[in-house]
């Protein structure tokens, strides 16, 4: 109701103006036509903030299986944090174990051993059965090395030249029980007549705390005096007459043995 009155007096004030100035009145619009132009409107105003908006829309970015499956406007699920593949893990290229693997991996971890220290273990008890693990150095900690022999060591006492001047004691090992720790850079060597001796010594503090003997060239002689405490049970010490050193390894029966496996 109150529209159709305010459409009548609108309509009278324009014939009035109408009459006033000599023009015919406007039609009058047609029925929803104000409607019409109100939509047409609206969809130009759509149409044009489409056009104002880019033709080619960016591609968007592939998104990961785990954001996926999480849907769109949620965080992707965190992932479990796993253990670097070390040597440490248990499990890392372990052999076929076959019904010893779990007991394997409780012992590791009961341990806290890596997989090569679990090795090392073993060979250690059975590879070296009855020796002792030995280390030792020079005098200033330059030169340090460990060594596998038995807790009852054989000393050799030699009265040749050089040996009777630096009191040169040791015993005797494989070279593939010995490892030098460290001081490979430290370590300076002397030789003399058949140079087949070397004599290696710390070139900081000048002591020899192991050398490669001219009767066992395939092994070394290790001071007794230069290793640490608590691993030498007793000693047992045996004269060698250096001074005629062919004579006495041709009469020596187990010396040139002692440096084979």
């Amino acid at each position: 109701m109150q529209r159709t009155r305010s459409y009548s007096a609108a309509k009278a004030r324009g014939q009035t103006r109408s009459r006033a100035s000599g023009t015919p009145p406007a039609a009058p619009p047609a029925p929803g036509a104000s409607r019409a132009r109100r939509s047409a409107s609206q969809a130009g105003g759509e149409s044009g903030a489409a056009a104002r908006q880019p033709s080619a829309k960016p591609r968007p970015k592939q998104s990961s299986p785990r954001a996926q499956e999480a849907g769109p406007g949620q965080a992707p699920p965190e992932l479990p944090r796993l253990p670097l593949p070390t040597s440490a893990s248990p499990a890392a290229s372990l052999p076929d174990l076959g019904d010893q693997r779990e007991r394997w991996e409780t012992f590791q971890k009961r341990q806290r051993l890596t997989f090569e220290g679990a090795a090392k273990l073993l060979l250690d008890t059975f590879e070296y059965q009855g020796l002792v693990k030995h280390t030792g150095g020079c005098h200033c900690g330059a030169v340090r090395f460990e060594v596998w022999a038995s807790a009852d060591l054989h000393i050799f006492d030699c009265n040749c030249s050089i040996c009777k001047k630096k009191q040169n004691r040791h015993f005797i090992v494989p070279a593939s029980r010995f490892k030098l720790l460290k001081g490979a850079e430290s370590i300076t060597t002397y030789t003399f007549n058949t140079h087949k001796a070397q004599h290696t010594f710390c070139k900081r503090c000048g002591v020899q705390s192991f050398y490669t003997p001219r009767s066992n060239p395939g092994g070394f002689g290790i001071a007794p005096h230069c290793l640490d405490e608590g691993t030498v049970r007793s000693v047992v010490i045996e004269e060698f007459n250096g001074t005629d050193w062919e004579k006495a390894m041709k009469e020596h029966k187990t010396i040139k043995n002692m440096s084979k496996e």
